[in-house]
Protein backbone atom coordinates (compact mmCIF):
# COMPACT_ATOMS: atom_id res chain seq x y z
CA UNK A 1 0.00 0.00 0.00
CA UNK A 2 1.23 3.44 -0.46
CA UNK A 3 0.37 3.95 3.21
CA UNK A 4 -2.15 6.67 2.61
CA UNK A 5 1.10 9.23 1.55
CA UNK A 6 2.01 9.39 4.74
CA UNK A 7 0.26 7.29 7.25
CA UNK A 8 2.44 4.82 8.42
CA UNK A 9 5.96 4.59 8.47
CA UNK A 10 8.53 2.78 9.67
CA UNK A 11 10.88 4.33 12.74
CA UNK A 12 14.71 3.69 11.47
CA UNK A 13 16.71 0.65 11.00
CA UNK A 14 20.09 -0.36 12.56
CA UNK A 15 23.05 -2.59 11.12
CA UNK A 16 26.45 -3.08 13.07
CA UNK A 17 29.28 -5.08 11.90
CA UNK A 18 32.23 -6.85 13.50
CA UNK A 19 35.53 -7.98 12.50
CA UNK A 20 35.37 -6.81 8.54
CA UNK A 21 38.16 -4.92 6.71
CA UNK A 22 35.42 -2.95 4.68
CA UNK A 23 33.26 -2.76 7.33
CA UNK A 24 32.23 0.75 6.73
CA UNK A 25 31.56 0.04 2.99
CA UNK A 26 29.48 -3.05 3.96
CA UNK A 27 27.25 -0.90 5.79
CA UNK A 28 26.57 1.67 3.38
CA UNK A 29 24.82 -1.27 1.28
CA UNK A 30 23.09 -2.51 4.42
CA UNK A 31 21.96 0.44 5.05
CA UNK A 32 20.85 0.90 1.48
CA UNK A 33 18.87 -2.33 2.02
CA UNK A 34 16.61 -1.21 4.51
CA UNK A 35 16.06 2.65 3.21
CA UNK A 36 12.25 1.71 3.37
CA UNK A 37 12.83 1.69 6.96
CA UNK A 38 13.43 5.64 6.97
CA UNK A 39 14.09 8.11 4.48
CA UNK A 40 15.04 11.37 6.26
CA UNK A 41 18.64 10.80 7.40
CA UNK A 42 21.73 7.84 7.45
CA UNK A 43 25.20 7.58 9.38
CA UNK A 44 28.00 5.66 9.88
CA UNK A 45 30.50 5.26 12.86
CA UNK A 46 33.32 3.41 12.59
CA UNK A 47 35.81 2.21 15.22
CA UNK A 48 39.86 1.81 14.47
CA UNK A 49 42.04 1.37 17.20
CA UNK A 50 39.59 2.91 19.30
CA UNK A 51 39.16 5.50 17.83
CA UNK A 52 36.08 6.59 16.59
CA UNK A 53 34.85 8.61 13.55
CA UNK A 54 31.78 8.83 12.02
CA UNK A 55 29.64 10.92 8.89
CA UNK A 56 25.90 11.36 8.83
CA UNK A 57 23.97 14.18 6.99
CA UNK A 58 20.07 14.18 6.26
CA UNK A 59 18.67 12.65 3.02
CA UNK A 60 18.78 9.09 1.33
CA UNK A 61 21.41 6.77 1.72
CA UNK A 62 23.04 7.29 -1.58
CA UNK A 63 23.23 11.48 -1.40
CA UNK A 64 24.41 10.83 1.82
CA UNK A 65 27.41 8.92 0.86
CA UNK A 66 27.73 9.82 -2.71
CA UNK A 67 30.71 12.14 -1.95
CA UNK A 68 32.39 10.29 1.04
CA UNK A 69 35.41 8.38 0.31
CA UNK A 70 35.49 5.21 2.98
CA UNK A 71 38.98 5.04 3.02
CA UNK A 72 38.43 7.63 5.76
CA UNK A 73 36.01 5.34 7.51
CA UNK A 74 38.45 2.56 7.38
CA UNK A 75 37.99 0.00 10.31
CA UNK A 76 37.22 -3.42 11.13
CA UNK A 77 34.11 -1.88 13.32
CA UNK A 78 30.70 0.11 11.86
CA UNK A 79 27.63 1.09 12.46
CA UNK A 80 25.05 2.56 10.92
CA UNK A 81 21.58 3.82 11.02
CA UNK A 82 18.64 4.97 8.70
CA UNK A 83 15.94 7.31 10.13
CA UNK A 84 12.27 8.56 10.23
CA UNK A 85 11.93 11.46 12.16
CA UNK A 86 8.16 11.91 13.34
CA UNK A 87 6.93 15.34 14.00
CA UNK A 88 9.99 17.67 15.36
CA UNK A 89 13.41 16.92 16.27
CA UNK A 90 14.10 16.74 12.19
CA UNK A 91 17.59 18.23 12.27
CA UNK A 92 21.27 16.91 11.77
CA UNK A 93 21.54 16.37 15.46
CA UNK A 94 19.08 13.59 15.69
CA UNK A 95 20.20 11.65 13.05
CA UNK A 96 22.07 8.45 14.28
CA UNK A 97 24.37 6.94 14.93
CA UNK A 98 24.87 9.32 17.57
CA UNK A 99 28.60 9.89 18.63
CA UNK A 100 29.78 10.52 21.87
CA UNK A 101 33.34 11.20 23.06
CA UNK A 102 34.91 11.55 26.65
CA UNK A 103 38.49 11.35 27.76
CA UNK A 104 38.23 7.79 28.54
CA UNK A 105 36.68 6.51 25.62
CA UNK A 106 34.13 7.29 22.50
CA UNK A 107 30.65 5.09 22.48
CA UNK A 108 28.11 4.93 19.60
CA UNK A 109 24.32 4.34 19.68
CA UNK A 110 21.75 3.35 16.95
CA UNK A 111 18.40 2.50 17.91
CA UNK A 112 15.04 1.84 16.35
CA UNK A 113 12.05 1.73 18.27
CA UNK A 114 10.45 4.16 21.06
CA UNK A 115 11.22 5.03 24.80
CA UNK A 116 7.40 5.87 26.48
CA UNK A 117 9.08 7.15 29.73
CA UNK A 118 12.30 9.39 27.69
CA UNK A 119 10.35 12.27 29.27
CA UNK A 120 10.52 11.55 32.54
CA UNK A 121 13.72 10.29 32.44
CA UNK A 122 15.34 13.03 30.50
CA UNK A 123 13.97 15.37 33.11
CA UNK A 124 15.60 13.66 35.85
CA UNK A 125 19.00 12.99 34.26
CA UNK A 126 18.93 17.24 33.21
CA UNK A 127 18.30 17.75 37.25
CA UNK A 128 21.34 15.62 38.34
CA UNK A 129 23.47 17.70 35.84
CA UNK A 130 23.20 16.00 32.18
CA UNK A 131 22.94 18.23 29.24
CA UNK A 132 21.42 17.05 26.03
CA UNK A 133 22.66 17.61 22.70
CA UNK A 134 19.48 16.16 20.79
CA UNK A 135 15.80 15.83 21.35
CA UNK A 136 16.35 12.04 20.26
CA UNK A 137 15.17 9.35 23.29
CA UNK A 138 18.11 7.64 22.10
CA UNK A 139 20.56 9.93 23.85
CA UNK A 140 18.60 9.11 27.26
CA UNK A 141 20.32 5.49 27.07
CA UNK A 142 23.75 7.14 26.95
CA UNK A 143 22.89 9.32 29.50
CA UNK A 144 21.89 6.38 31.96
CA UNK A 145 25.12 4.18 30.63
CA UNK A 146 27.83 6.77 31.55
CA UNK A 147 26.16 7.25 35.43
CA UNK A 148 28.42 4.70 36.26
CA UNK A 149 31.53 5.75 34.14
CA UNK A 150 32.49 2.64 31.96
CA UNK A 151 30.19 1.30 29.22
CA UNK A 152 29.53 -2.38 30.37
CA UNK A 153 27.04 -5.34 30.10
CA UNK A 154 26.72 -4.30 33.52
CA UNK A 155 25.62 -0.70 33.39
CA UNK A 156 24.33 -1.21 29.88
CA UNK A 157 21.89 -3.98 32.00
CA UNK A 158 21.34 -1.70 34.68
CA UNK A 159 20.17 1.51 32.14
CA UNK A 160 18.17 -1.13 29.70
CA UNK A 161 16.31 -1.66 32.99
CA UNK A 162 15.34 1.58 33.58
CA UNK A 163 13.65 2.29 30.07
CA UNK A 164 10.50 1.26 29.06
CA UNK A 165 8.59 0.62 25.47
CA UNK A 166 10.35 -1.33 22.32
CA UNK A 167 13.54 -1.04 21.15
CA UNK A 168 16.39 -2.89 19.27
CA UNK A 169 19.84 -1.28 20.19
CA UNK A 170 23.66 -1.28 19.19
CA UNK A 171 26.07 0.38 20.86
CA UNK A 172 29.62 0.54 19.67
CA UNK A 173 32.21 1.47 22.69
CA UNK A 174 35.79 1.64 21.65
CA UNK A 175 36.21 -1.98 20.28
CA UNK A 176 33.10 -3.62 21.36
CA UNK A 177 30.02 -3.86 19.86
CA UNK A 178 26.99 -4.17 21.96
CA UNK A 179 23.04 -5.55 20.56
CA UNK A 180 20.25 -5.55 22.66
CA UNK A 181 16.55 -5.91 22.33
CA UNK A 182 13.41 -4.72 24.39
CA UNK A 183 11.85 -7.67 27.00
CA UNK A 184 8.69 -8.04 24.95
CA UNK A 185 11.06 -8.34 21.09
CA UNK A 186 8.60 -6.15 19.69
CA UNK A 187 11.15 -4.37 17.10
CA UNK A 188 12.90 -6.75 15.22
CA UNK A 189 16.96 -7.61 15.13
CA UNK A 190 19.11 -10.47 13.77
CA UNK A 191 22.08 -11.79 13.83
CA UNK A 192 24.57 -12.74 10.74
CA UNK A 193 28.19 -13.94 9.68
CA UNK A 194 30.28 -12.69 6.58
CA UNK A 195 33.57 -15.18 7.47
CA UNK A 196 34.38 -14.47 9.96
CA UNK A 197 32.72 -10.90 10.94
CA UNK A 198 29.74 -10.94 12.67
CA UNK A 199 26.58 -8.64 11.37
CA UNK A 200 23.47 -7.09 13.29
CA UNK A 201 21.17 -5.73 11.20
CA UNK A 202 17.29 -4.60 11.89
CA UNK A 203 16.38 -7.19 8.71
CA UNK A 204 17.88 -10.05 7.37
CA UNK A 205 17.22 -8.78 3.53
CA UNK A 206 20.44 -6.85 4.95
CA UNK A 207 22.46 -9.95 5.16
CA UNK A 208 21.57 -11.20 1.92
CA UNK A 209 22.78 -7.45 0.17
CA UNK A 210 25.86 -8.58 1.47
CA UNK A 211 26.49 -12.07 1.26
CA UNK A 212 26.22 -12.29 4.97
CA UNK A 213 24.39 -15.82 6.01
CA UNK A 214 21.61 -15.66 8.98
CA UNK A 215 22.67 -17.06 12.20
CA UNK A 216 19.41 -15.75 15.01
CA UNK A 217 17.56 -13.92 16.22
CA UNK A 218 18.67 -11.35 19.70
CA UNK A 219 16.00 -12.49 21.68
CA UNK A 220 13.78 -10.84 24.05
CA UNK A 221 15.55 -9.22 27.13
CA UNK A 222 18.73 -10.44 25.78
CA UNK A 223 22.28 -8.26 25.54
CA UNK A 224 24.63 -9.35 22.88
CA UNK A 225 28.52 -8.55 23.46
CA UNK A 226 30.56 -9.23 20.46
CA UNK A 227 34.74 -8.62 20.83
CA UNK A 228 37.68 -10.26 20.47
CA UNK A 229 36.39 -13.33 22.39
CA UNK A 230 33.51 -13.63 19.90
CA UNK A 231 30.04 -13.66 20.79
CA UNK A 232 28.64 -13.72 24.45
CA UNK A 233 25.25 -13.23 25.43
CA UNK A 234 23.68 -11.71 28.66
CA UNK A 235 20.23 -11.66 29.95
CA UNK A 236 19.21 -7.90 31.03
CA UNK A 237 15.50 -9.05 31.41
CA UNK A 238 12.99 -12.41 31.90
CA UNK A 239 12.32 -13.42 28.38
CA UNK A 240 8.39 -13.46 27.85
CA UNK A 241 6.28 -14.58 24.95
CA UNK A 242 7.48 -12.50 21.65
CA UNK A 243 5.38 -9.57 20.74
CA UNK A 244 6.75 -9.21 17.34
CA UNK A 245 5.10 -6.04 15.71
CA UNK A 246 2.46 -7.50 13.44
CA UNK A 247 2.60 -4.12 11.12
CA UNK A 248 6.41 -5.44 10.19
CA UNK A 249 4.87 -8.53 8.57
CA UNK A 250 2.08 -6.03 7.25
CA UNK A 251 3.22 -3.40 5.65
CA UNK A 252 6.76 -2.04 6.95
CA UNK A 253 9.33 -4.83 6.06
CA UNK A 254 10.82 -5.93 2.76
CA UNK A 255 9.43 -9.08 1.70
CA UNK A 256 12.55 -10.68 1.41
CA UNK A 257 13.34 -10.62 5.42
CA UNK A 258 12.63 -13.66 8.14
CA UNK A 259 11.75 -12.37 10.84
CA UNK A 260 11.34 -14.53 13.81
CA UNK A 261 11.75 -17.04 11.57
CA UNK A 262 8.84 -16.47 9.25
CA UNK A 263 9.52 -14.80 5.59
CA UNK A 264 7.32 -11.83 5.21
CA UNK A 265 6.49 -12.79 1.58
CA UNK A 266 4.90 -15.70 2.38
CA UNK A 267 3.36 -14.27 5.85
CA UNK A 268 1.97 -12.08 3.36
CA UNK A 269 0.48 -14.62 1.15
CA UNK A 270 -1.01 -16.77 3.93
CA UNK A 271 -2.57 -13.21 5.13
CA UNK A 272 -4.70 -13.38 1.74
CA UNK A 273 -5.60 -16.70 1.97
CA UNK A 274 -7.02 -16.22 5.45
CA UNK A 275 -8.72 -13.07 4.13
CA UNK A 276 -10.59 -15.43 1.22
CA UNK A 277 -11.66 -17.76 3.16
CA UNK A 278 -12.89 -15.08 5.63
CA UNK A 279 -14.39 -12.79 3.10
CA UNK A 280 -15.34 -14.09 -0.20
CA UNK A 281 -16.95 -12.19 -2.96
CA UNK A 282 -18.09 -12.48 -6.97
CA UNK A 283 -15.45 -10.96 -8.78
CA UNK A 284 -13.61 -11.58 -12.33
CA UNK A 285 -10.22 -10.67 -10.53
CA UNK A 286 -7.70 -9.67 -7.84
CA UNK A 287 -5.49 -7.36 -8.24
CA UNK A 288 -2.76 -5.77 -5.28
CA UNK A 289 -2.00 -2.18 -4.77
CA UNK A 290 1.97 -1.86 -4.95
CA UNK A 291 3.82 -2.61 -3.56
CA UNK A 292 3.02 -4.18 -0.10
CA UNK A 293 -0.06 -5.94 -0.80
CA UNK A 294 0.68 -7.68 -3.95
CA UNK A 295 1.72 -11.06 -1.96
CA UNK A 296 -1.43 -10.87 -0.37
CA UNK A 297 -3.22 -10.42 -3.89
CA UNK A 298 -1.50 -13.24 -4.49
CA UNK A 299 -2.65 -15.71 -1.97
CA UNK A 300 -6.44 -14.07 -2.31
CA UNK A 301 -6.56 -14.91 -6.10
CA UNK A 302 -4.58 -18.50 -5.34
CA UNK A 303 -7.50 -19.74 -2.46
CA UNK A 304 -10.65 -18.10 -4.42
CA UNK A 305 -9.15 -19.75 -7.83
CA UNK A 306 -9.93 -16.49 -9.43
CA UNK A 307 -6.86 -14.65 -12.00
CA UNK A 308 -4.45 -12.70 -10.03
CA UNK A 309 -3.44 -9.20 -12.45
CA UNK A 310 -1.58 -6.34 -12.25
CA UNK A 311 -4.52 -3.92 -11.79
CA UNK A 312 -2.27 -0.81 -10.64
CA UNK A 313 0.71 0.10 -11.97
CA UNK A 314 3.13 2.10 -9.37
CA UNK A 315 5.34 4.90 -11.05
CA UNK A 316 8.75 4.43 -9.65
CA UNK A 317 10.77 8.00 -10.58
CA UNK A 318 8.40 9.74 -8.25
CA UNK A 319 10.05 11.20 -5.44
CA UNK A 320 8.70 10.47 -2.06
CA UNK A 321 7.27 14.45 -2.17
CA UNK A 322 5.51 16.56 -4.74
CA UNK A 323 4.20 20.00 -5.58
CA UNK A 324 0.68 20.29 -4.54
CA UNK A 325 0.16 23.78 -5.51
CA UNK A 326 -3.42 23.93 -5.14
CA UNK A 327 -6.67 21.59 -3.49
CA UNK A 328 -7.41 20.55 -7.08
CA UNK A 329 -4.16 19.36 -7.95
CA UNK A 330 -3.42 17.56 -4.46
CA UNK A 331 -6.15 14.99 -6.33
CA UNK A 332 -3.75 14.32 -8.76
CA UNK A 333 -0.88 13.31 -6.03
CA UNK A 334 -1.82 9.77 -5.89
CA UNK A 335 -2.18 9.27 -9.60
CA UNK A 336 1.29 10.79 -9.89
CA UNK A 337 2.04 7.43 -7.65
CA UNK A 338 -0.48 4.91 -8.98
CA UNK A 339 -2.31 4.22 -12.33
CA UNK A 340 -5.04 2.01 -13.26
CA UNK A 341 -4.52 -0.39 -16.17
CA UNK A 342 -7.83 0.15 -18.10
CA UNK A 343 -7.36 -2.46 -20.40
CA UNK A 344 -7.27 -4.86 -17.20
CA UNK A 345 -10.11 -3.24 -15.23
CA UNK A 346 -12.33 -2.47 -17.60
CA UNK A 347 -15.79 -3.82 -17.69
CA UNK A 348 -14.58 -5.88 -14.61
CA UNK A 349 -15.32 -6.58 -10.93
CA UNK A 350 -12.47 -5.99 -9.52
CA UNK A 351 -11.37 -7.00 -6.13
CA UNK A 352 -8.74 -4.93 -4.45
CA UNK A 353 -6.11 -6.37 -1.83
CA UNK A 354 -4.32 -3.56 0.49
CA UNK A 355 -2.61 -4.11 3.66
CA UNK A 356 -4.20 -1.35 5.67
CA UNK A 357 -6.52 1.67 5.67
CA UNK A 358 -5.29 5.11 7.66
CA UNK A 359 -7.11 7.95 6.81
CA UNK A 360 -9.21 6.17 4.13
CA UNK A 361 -8.21 9.44 1.79
CA UNK A 362 -5.93 7.07 -0.50
CA UNK A 363 -8.23 4.07 -0.41
CA UNK A 364 -10.69 6.28 -1.62
CA UNK A 365 -8.84 8.11 -4.56
CA UNK A 366 -7.58 4.44 -5.50
CA UNK A 367 -11.27 3.22 -6.30
CA UNK A 368 -12.53 6.43 -7.80
CA UNK A 369 -9.33 5.59 -10.11
CA UNK A 370 -10.59 2.18 -10.77
CA UNK A 371 -14.30 3.05 -11.17
CA UNK A 372 -13.37 6.01 -14.13
CA UNK A 373 -11.01 3.93 -15.51
CA UNK A 374 -13.92 1.35 -16.03
CA UNK A 375 -14.62 -1.04 -13.66
CA UNK A 376 -17.85 -2.22 -13.05
CA UNK A 377 -17.23 -2.86 -9.21
CA UNK A 378 -14.57 -2.34 -6.90
CA UNK A 379 -14.89 -4.83 -3.74
CA UNK A 380 -11.99 -3.95 -0.93
CA UNK A 381 -10.40 -6.29 0.79
CA UNK A 382 -8.06 -5.46 3.96
CA UNK A 383 -5.13 -7.86 4.63
CA UNK A 384 -5.00 -7.06 8.43
CA UNK A 385 -7.72 -5.91 11.07
CA UNK A 386 -8.85 -2.04 10.98
CA UNK A 387 -6.28 0.31 12.67
CA UNK A 388 -8.25 1.57 15.55
CA UNK A 389 -5.61 3.10 18.24
CA UNK A 390 -1.88 4.33 17.79
CA UNK A 391 1.64 2.70 18.37
CA UNK A 392 3.80 3.98 20.87
CA UNK A 393 6.85 1.31 19.86
CA UNK A 394 8.07 3.19 17.38
CA UNK A 395 5.94 3.58 14.20
CA UNK A 396 4.48 7.80 13.17
CA UNK A 397 1.17 6.09 13.64
CA UNK A 398 -1.72 8.51 13.40
CA UNK A 399 -3.68 10.36 16.53
CA UNK A 400 -6.30 8.02 17.37
CA UNK A 401 -9.32 11.16 16.07
CA UNK A 402 -7.62 10.71 12.49
CA UNK A 403 -8.33 6.88 12.21
CA UNK A 404 -10.91 6.30 9.95
CA UNK A 405 -11.15 2.51 11.47
CA UNK A 406 -11.68 4.15 15.14
CA UNK A 407 -14.20 6.33 14.69
CA UNK A 408 -16.67 4.41 11.68
CA UNK A 409 -18.36 1.41 11.16
CA UNK A 410 -16.72 -1.04 8.71
CA UNK A 411 -20.14 -0.58 6.37
CA UNK A 412 -19.20 3.61 7.06
CA UNK A 413 -15.57 3.25 6.12
CA UNK A 414 -17.10 1.23 2.75
CA UNK A 415 -19.42 4.38 1.78
CA UNK A 416 -16.39 6.67 3.01
CA UNK A 417 -14.21 5.27 0.25
CA UNK A 418 -16.63 4.29 -2.57
CA UNK A 419 -16.57 0.50 -2.11
CA UNK A 420 -18.87 -1.54 -3.70
CA UNK A 421 -18.36 -4.03 -0.45
CA UNK A 422 -14.72 -3.95 2.01
CA UNK A 423 -14.01 -6.25 5.00
CA UNK A 424 -11.19 -6.98 6.83
CA UNK A 425 -8.73 -9.92 8.03
CA UNK A 426 -9.62 -10.81 11.53
CA UNK A 427 -7.33 -10.61 14.59
CA UNK A 428 -6.91 -14.67 14.41
CA UNK A 429 -6.87 -14.33 10.74
CA UNK A 430 -3.32 -12.67 10.82
CA UNK A 431 -2.22 -14.26 13.70
CA UNK A 432 -2.94 -17.60 12.05
CA UNK A 433 -0.40 -16.04 9.03
CA UNK A 434 1.88 -15.15 11.26
CA UNK A 435 2.39 -17.43 13.69
CA UNK A 436 3.64 -20.75 12.67
CA UNK A 437 4.87 -22.45 15.63
CA UNK A 438 3.21 -21.20 18.61
CA UNK A 439 5.22 -23.98 21.07
CA UNK A 440 8.69 -21.96 19.85
CA UNK A 441 7.68 -18.53 21.83
CA UNK A 442 6.15 -16.71 18.46
CA UNK A 443 3.50 -14.00 19.19
CA UNK A 444 2.22 -10.98 17.84
CA UNK A 445 1.91 -7.26 19.03
CA UNK A 446 -1.68 -6.07 17.32
CA UNK A 447 -2.21 -3.15 19.81
CA UNK A 448 -3.06 -0.82 17.15
CA UNK A 449 -5.40 -3.04 15.69
CA UNK A 450 -7.03 -4.24 19.70
CA UNK A 451 -5.71 -1.73 21.50
CA UNK A 452 -3.86 -4.55 24.24
CA UNK A 453 -0.65 -3.36 24.96
CA UNK A 454 2.12 -5.83 25.69
CA UNK A 455 4.31 -2.67 27.35
CA UNK A 456 1.83 0.06 28.95
CA UNK A 457 1.45 3.41 27.56
CA UNK A 458 2.90 5.85 29.40
CA UNK A 459 0.99 9.25 30.69
CA UNK A 460 0.67 11.30 26.75
CA UNK A 461 3.45 13.95 28.15
CA UNK A 462 5.59 11.27 27.53
CA UNK A 463 5.11 10.52 24.13
CA UNK A 464 6.05 14.17 23.03
CA UNK A 465 9.58 13.50 23.01
CA UNK A 466 11.27 12.92 19.56
CA UNK A 467 11.86 9.42 19.21
CA UNK A 468 14.13 6.81 17.28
Amino acid sequence: MLAEIKGINEECGVFGIWGHEKAAELTYYGLHSMQHRGQEGAGIVVSKDKELTGYKQLGLVNDVFKQVKFDDLNGKIALGHVRYATQGGKGLENVQPLLFQSLTSGMALAHNGNLMNATALREELEKEGSIFQTTSDTEVLAHLMKRSGEVTEATISEALNRVKGAYAYLILEDDTLYAALDPAGIRPLSIGRIGEAYVVASETCAFDQIGATFEREVLPGELIKINQDGLTSFRFAPRGKRQMCAMEYVYLSRPDSDLNYVNVHASRKRMGKELAKEAPVDADLVIGVPDSSISAAIGYAEESKLPYEMGIIKNRYVGRTFIQPSQELRELGVKMKLSPVRGIVEGKRVIMIDDSIVRGTTSRRIVIMLKDAGAKEVHVRIASPAITDPCYYGIDMSTKEELIGANNSIEEIGEIIGADSIAYLSEEGLENAIVKDKTINQGVCMACMTGLYPVAPADEKEMDISNC
